[in-house]
Formats: C-alpha cells, structure tokens, sequence
C-alpha cells in the first residue's frame, strides 16, 4: 500500500481464515519501506508527466515495488509463504466523472519480479461501473472489524466508514496528511510529530471559515477526493492567509470539525437504535496526538467515543484490507460495495497476474 501522503510503502503478511462466512486475520509482519527522496519526486510528479514518461513510471515504480516485496520476504524469513501479493499502487488520476482512475505500479512488472500471483489495479471495476472507486475498504472494515459504528482513516486523506446496520456507507471527508505534511515540511519537519507544531499555533477563524465552507464540503456522498483537492486548494488557501504554525492549528480544527460534521450527518441521515457509538481511528494522523485531543473533544459531543488501536493495526489496516480485498478477487468474491461507492451493483474488482511458472 502506498498512500497519497507519500512517506513510503507499506508492507504487511498476513494470514487469513474463512469458517462460514466468518472472517479471521493475523498479521504476522508488517514493515515500511521509506520513500527516497527522488521516489517521492518522482510520484509526487506523476500527473505532470507525458503518456510515454508516465507509463514508463509506471512499469518502473512496479518493478520497485517488486523488489521491496523480495526484500521484506527475505527479511522476515517467509520464503514458499508467500501465496498472493496485492498491490494497491499509488494513485495519480482519479476522476469518478469520466469512469477512470491510475494506480501507479504495474502488476506484472511485480510478477516477475517476485515470481508470485498478484492481484492490482483494485479500483478499477467500480469505476467503470459509475462509481467513486472510493473508499475500498469497508468491505475489510465490515468482515474483519464489525465491533464498531464508524471507522476513521487518517492517510493523506481523512475517509470515514459508518457500519450501520442496514447500509454501509462511506465517503472521503477532507485532506488530512498530506497537507499537515507540506506545512510541517516548511519547518524543517517531514511530519508534525505528535501535533506539537499545531498545538502552538492559534486558530485563524477566518481562514477556518473559508475552509470549511469548500464547495466539496455540501456536495451529497458518496463522494471521493483527489490528492489535488489537498495540494491545489487547501494548502494554498493555508498558506496565502496564515503563518506557517498558525495554519497547521487551523488545519487540524479544520480536520476534526469536517469529521464531527460528517460523523453527525451520517447519524442523522441513518438513525439508529443505540445512543452511544465507537470510532476506530487509524492511519498515520491516529500518531498526532494533539489532532486526536481535538477530534474527541469534538466527537464527545455526538455520544461517540474514540478508540485508537495498536500501533499494528493503526499503521497497517489499509494494507491488511488491501490484502482480504485480493484473497477475495481470487476467490471471485465481491470486493467492492455498490452502497459505499454509488456503483450500480457490488463487484469483483482488480486485475490478475500469474508470477509463477505452470
């Protein structure tokens, strides 16, 4: 998994155990791999590339992430173990509008790399079949974690999972990461750590104000985000009203009001039976701890009490879900859900590569 915040590529093993339509999973290693500074250049620039650089890049970066699964395999001792590899890409294009989206990372250049079936190109299905192709993961999030109402990722992007009991829904709500990432890089930092940055700063309200009032914001889910909406919007919005500490205070509130909101009309929109709920939060923004004070300060608000996970489980739950989302592509199992994305039905979604020899 390699996510729109581009601090690297995450690697987990994990087994899994089907009993009757019961769901179990173990994750037995997981690791990351940092970017190099020229990788993230070079992802970072993807979308500016011309057809031939960019699917030279393509075959590249597959090749790349070929040989960092070798390098983990080895690693971790898990030779022969190793039945499917799935591999999420990195996204550059994703337009729901025109039915399409890229994933960089080409599945058979990690194939024959690693000599191992592989199942990529995750989205794909979903949007030819007009829908968001976002978010993925509730599929994961309903077979493997369905003790709680709402699931919190906090990558790049902050999407939310609500598991309510007669309709799945999920949305992208607003930049997360990625955005305190470009700020915090201006101080010398690849990351905010801890929120230590934010929680010295000083809310500008009017620059909150502007923020949360992004057409985006009122648009009906379900609903996705490019990494561009963060990079071409929110931060220069940020960065022409506000110092570089003050805005990283003011992004943060605006991260955890757009999650308050969108956590409240989801309760309003699906009413249901009980009056107290559980969020689980994971991603790298579940390590900024001044980002979650705000967010359960809000959230206590709405009866809805944050949880936090292990650190496993916070940094991997996206690459353990990309995993089950493969296993169940070769099973020919739905994978992706219709009521989440908005598509016309349920699907089976991702391409498959066959790595070993016949």
């Amino acid at each position: 998994m390699s996510g729109s915040s581009l601090d690297g590529l995450d690697i987990a093993f994990v087994e899994f155990h089907a009993n009757g339509g019961a769901w179990q999973y173990e994750i037995k290693a997981a690791e990351s791999y940092p970017y190099t500074g020229e990788w993230a250049r070079q992802l970072k620039g993807a979308i500016s590339l011309n057809a031939l650089d960019y699917q030279l890049l393509h075959t590249a970066y597959g090749h790349y992430i070929g040989e960092q699964v070798n390098q983990f395999i080895a690693a971790h001792n898990l030779q022969y173990q190793v039945q499917l590899i799935v591999s999420h890409g990195h996204t550059t294009f994703h337009m729901p509008s025109k039915k399409m989206t890229g994933q960089l990372g080409d599945g058979a250049a990690i194939a024959a790399e690693t000599g191992i079936n592989v199942v990529s190109d995750l989205r794909a299905m979903d949007l030819a079949l007009g829908g968001q192709g976002a978010p993925i993961v509730p599929i994961g999030e309903k077979l493997l974690l369905g003790d709680y109402n709402f699931f919190l990722n906090l990558g790049g992007i902050a999407n939310i999972s609500y598991n309510h009991p007669t309709a799945y829904v999920a949305y992208d709500i607003c930049p997360a990461n990625r955005v305190l990432n470009m700020l915090a890089q201006e101080l010398g930092k690849s990351y905010d750590e801890g929120g230590q940055q934010a929680a010295a700063g000083k809310v500008q309200n009017d620059l909150l104000d502007m923020l949360n009032k992004l057409d985006y914001y009122g648009m009906p889910y379900p609903k996705s985000l490019a990494n561009d909406f963060g990079t071409d919007v929110v931060y220069p919005l940020i960065k022409g009203s506000a110092g570089t500490v003050d805005g990283l205070r003011t992004a943060v509130e605006h991260i955890a009001v757009q999650i308050k909101r969108a956590v409240q009309q989801l309760l309003e929109d699906k009413q249901p039976a009980a009056t107290s709920f559980k969020l689980l939060a994971t991603g790298g923004g579940a390590h900024n701890t001044f980002l979650m004070e705000r967010l359960r300060e809000n959230l206590q608000e709405l009866q809805v009490e944050l949880v936090v996970p292990d650190n496993r489980l916070v940094d991997f739950k996206e690459a353990l879900i990309m995993g089950l989302i493969g296993v169940l592509r070769w099973r020919e199992e739905n994978n992706v859900l219709a009521s989440v994305t908005g598509a016309s039905r349920n699907s089976i979604g991702g391409a498959v590569w066959i790595g070993q020899e016949a």
